[in-house]
Order: C-alpha cells, then sequence, then structure tokens
C-alpha cells in the first residue's frame, strides 16, 4: 500500500513551522539589542551618549527618564554674561579640585 508510506519530506507545514522558528529567532534578537541599547525607550535612567568626541561633528545626547535632547557642536565660540566663580586645579592623579572665589570679591586668595 503505497499511499500509507507518506513522505515527511514533502509536508508543507514543516516549511511553515521553519519559517515560524527563523522570525521567532529574530524577534529575539531584535528584542536583545533593544534591551542593551542605553537609549532604551523602556528604561528611566539617566544617560548621556556623545557621538564623534573631539572631532568637528561631535554630538550629544542627553536622555534624562523619558526625554531625549540632542546637542550638536557648532563652529561658533560661546559667549554670555557672567562672573567668575573660582578656579579649578587639576592634580598629579587626575583628580580635580574647585576653589570657589570669596563672596563679592573678583580675585581669589592664596
Amino acid at each position: 500500500m503505497r499511499f500509507l508510506e507518506h513522505d515527511e519530506a514533502d509536508d508543507p507545514i514543516l516549511s511553515l513551522v521553519n519559517l515560524i522558528d527563523l522570525f521567532l529567532v529574530v524577534i529575539s534578537i531584535l528584542l536583545i539589542v533593544i534591551v542593551r541599547n542605553p537609549l532604551n525607550p523602556f528604561s528611566s535612567d539617566n544617560v548621556v551618549v556623545i557621538e564623534n568626541p573631539g572631532e568637528a561633528d561631535q554630538r550629544m545626547i542627553v536622555k534624562q527618564g523619558e526625554e531625549l535632547r540632542r546637542y550638536e557642536a557648532g563652529n561658533e565660540i560661546g559667549e554670555g554674561e557672567g562672573v567668575k566663580a573660582g578656579v579649578t586645579y587639576k592634580l598629579s592623579d587626575g583628580r580635580l579640585i574647585y576653589v570657589p572665589e570669596a563672596a563679592g570679591s573678583g580675585a581669589v586668595n592664596p
């Protein structure tokens, strides 16, 4: 009885099952990539990402909670009004020490 000998390689359902398995693997990989991204939309972490640091086209993306802000470096030098707030010194071990100016004076007393 030849019709009882059914070859499983000819079954079209098996190729559909294999295609569904492939899509599940691709979806799993995409979810892992989204979770590992520092700008993940599902996390509430505060993150700063700097693209091309030190280059002319440097960009900075700041994520605070669900809010994203993007800053781009320009060719203009920043300017504005203000007063000197103090002096920062860099020690030989790399630490920075900030020494604020005395209130009401424009000079630092050594």
